[in-house]
């Protein structure tokens, strides 16, 4: 009996020392982070501002930080939790909640596209020769479906003569169809936003919602606390959430606080999110939290067609078998936002430059940061 009780608080010791030893390193590591993410700003003035958060569960590490300005006329100081437009990084959450649709047995990835869009949208496919029968939910997921998108240098000249034109989706999609030069669905990948407001097409259909609301309520943001997540000019501002931050490219002269966020809303773009919910939607997501089917979600990162024809990209992300020597899912945002997960290490990084032509900071932030984490 003595000797069950020696031995038990032996135990309860040890537990005590690795927690205590545990915490001790998750916050030296934190301090090593925060020093990290200044240096690299001392160093890059120019990036605006520069914000970061890395989930690591298994590390004990929900850590964010920022430097730098939210706006760089003002120089008012940028806030680690304020928001900003996350751009194509919104395609990983539509291709979540097609997934989930999947899930509860409405949709399959191999259904052609025949019946699940729009009547009119059916017929201007059909009208410029695409066939519609051939062409599946995972082909619009992996930007394989050989639909011509509306995204070009004509369509940047327009947004930067027309700053405050307002689009609609179905003005995006006739933009789409006066461009069309169709290709065999399947056999190449051309990376386009106009897959992804047709997938927002079938999301409607499927839920009698609109698609803004249904990826809402398929990925469950008010049960995982997601929320600082919301689609920009479809949803309010949820409350007690911080100003969007203002981001910036030099190339095109270009403040996002002056363009109508309609030109990357319904689909392809649109969602604005800080870098916390963003790392946590994809630590819920790969964790198998949100959808919860393991063979469903494999597929999330499995390739329609040969990564090297696909450039890595899979359904919504790309899959990369070796970022810095780790496996990795990733999207982008055009205004430079980065989320990673590293299934090896249980990890998401998110990163935002504010500076679209200093996004190049971001990866190797991640790459340092993983570094960090493999010395942990």
């Amino acid at each position: 009996m003595h000797l069950f009780i020696f031995n038990k608080n032996i135990l309860t010791l040890t537990i005590l020392v690795l927690g205590l030893s545990n915490i001790c390193n998750a916050q030296e590591l934190e301090k090593r982070l925060q020093h990290l993410l200044d240096s690299t700003y001392q160093a890059n003035q120019d990036a605006i501002g520069i914000m970061i958060h890395v989930e690591s569960p298994n590390k004990n590490i929900s850590w964010t930080s920022a430097a730098g300005f939210s706006n760089k006329e003002t120089k008012e100081k940028i806030d680690k939790d304020q928001p900003l437009l996350i751009a194509s990084n919104t395609k990983t959450y539509v291709s979540a909640a097609i997934l989930k649709l999947v899930e509860q047995r409405e949709l399959e990835l191999n259904q052609p596209i025949k019946k699940l869009i729009y009547r009119k949208t059916k017929k201007r496919l059909k009208r410029n020769c695409y066939d519609v029968n051939k062409i599946a939910i995972k082909h619009l997921l992996s930007h394989t479906s050989g639909i011509t998108d509306y995204v070009n240098d004509d369509y940047f000249e327009f947004i930067d003569k027309n700053p405050s034109h307002k689009w609609t989706r179905d003005k995006q999609i006739n933009l789409a169809m006066e461009l069309a030069n169709p290709i065999q669905a399947g056999k190449t990948f051309a990376y386009g936003d106009i897959n992804y407001l047709l997938l927002s097409e079938i999301i409607e259909r499927k839920t009698g919602k609109p698609f803004y609301l249904s990826v809402r309520d398929l990925l469950n943001f008010k049960k995982h606390n997601l929320n600082t997540t919301w689609f920009i000019d479809l949803e309010d501002k949820p409350k007690n959430t911080l100003p969007l931050t203002h981001q910036y490219s030099d190339k095109n002269k270009w403040d996002s606080y002056n363009l109508n966020p309609t030109w990357d809303l319904f689909g392809g773009g649109g969602l604005a999110s800080n870098t916390k919910d963003l790392a946590l939607f994809f630590q819920l997501l790969f964790e198998g939290k949100i959808i919860e089917n393991k063979n469903i979600l494999s597929q999330i990162y499995t390739y329609v067609i040969p990564k090297e024809q696909s450039k890595n990209y899979c359904l919504g992300l790309y899959h990369f078998p070796s970022f810095f020597g780790n496996k990795a899912y990733y999207h982008g945002g055009w205004w430079g936002t980065d989320v990673i997960y590293l299934p090896e290490l249980n990890t998401t990084i998110s990163a935002f430059t504010l500076l679209k032509e200093k996004r190049g900071l971001n990866a190797e932030i991640s790459h340092k940061i993983i570094k960090l984490l493999n010395r942990l």
